[in-house]
């Protein structure tokens, strides 16, 4: 699960700005530690109840660099 292999890849980019939605915070946590140490910053999180009633709940961050 998560999307490290795509956060690898991203890292090696130019890419200035990556949005990423998860629905895991452990994986989010494991995959952004890729791009934090590829130069990206963290601006937001922001959780998504998407599932009410539930205690699942889904994000979106946005990191610059």
């Amino acid at each position: 699960a998560g999307a490290l292999e795509q956060t690898r890849q991203i890292a090696q980019t130019k890419a200035t700005t990556v949005v990423y939605v998860s629905c895991n915070p452990v994986t989010f946590a494991r995959d952004a530690r890729v791009l934090l140490d590829a130069g990206f910053r963290l601006e937001t999180v922001t959780p998504v109840d998407q599932f009410l009633w539930s205690a699942h709940v889904e994000l979106v961050a946005v990191l610059h660099r």
